[in-house]
């Protein structure tokens, strides 16, 4: 669903840019390298971190995570 709503702004991006199709092909393509980068490696966040954003760190339990706020899911480190 996310890759189809990026799909549709950089068709339109480039639609208002002026593009032909190989440029909105071009510009699909860097838009979807960008997001599969992002979404790549975990993000740690410290103890500190997670009660900053809200959260609780569950050190204790399995997967080390942050449960509830900003960082609700990520591995505490």
């Amino acid at each position: 669903m996310r890759i189809r709503r990026i799909l549709a702004a950089v068709t339109a991006t480039a639609a208002f840019a002026g593009l032909g199709l190989t440029g909105v092909a071009t510009a699909a393509t860097a838009a979807t390298t960008v997001t599969a980068t992002a979404q790549g490696a975990p993000h740690y966040v410290t103890p500190n971190q997670c009660r900053q954003g809200g959260g609780t760190p569950a050190i204790n339990e399995p997967g080390n995570l942050c449960k509830g706020g900003t960082y609700d899911g990520q591995p505490v480190d």
